[in-house]
């Protein structure tokens, strides 16, 4: 029997958890940043809601993420107003969206304040 071929080892499997946590950890802060509460982002849905209530859209949006080819396009959208939401510009969007594991660390212990939905003053 040979098991170097049977799958993912312990090592892969770690790593895996440790993404998630990592990416758990960072959108707890950016909520705790925008004023919500942090473990809303532990929780599967209504993190989505949060995030939507952060940038200033409605619940309904969430209905929109389960279409296909339009949820790439309002999940950009969204990723667009959360930094705006935090004084970045469109070029941090572009970071977000294409380095994820770079620039959501960023805004998340960075020195990046909530300015309010999509970057309107509180």
């Amino acid at each position: 029997m040979n098991y170097f071929e049977e799958g993912f080892g312990t090592g892969t499997w770690l790593l895996i958890l440790f993404i998630i946590a990592f990416y758990l950890y960072t959108y707890w802060r950016i909520f705790e940043k925008a004023g919500k509460p942090g473990w809303a982002a532990l929780i599967p849905i209504y993190n989505t809601l949060m995030l939507l209530e952060i940038v200033g859209k409605p619940w309904w949006w969430i209905l929109l993420f389960l279409i296909p080819v339009v949820n790439i396009i309002f999940a950009v959208w969204m990723v667009n107003l959360l930094s705006l939401s935090f004084g970045k510009s469109t070029g941090f969007t572009v970071g977000l969206v294409l380095l994820s594991p770079i620039f959501y660390p960023i805004l998340a212990f960075g020195l990046a304040e909530y300015k309010g939905p999509a970057g309107k003053q509180l």
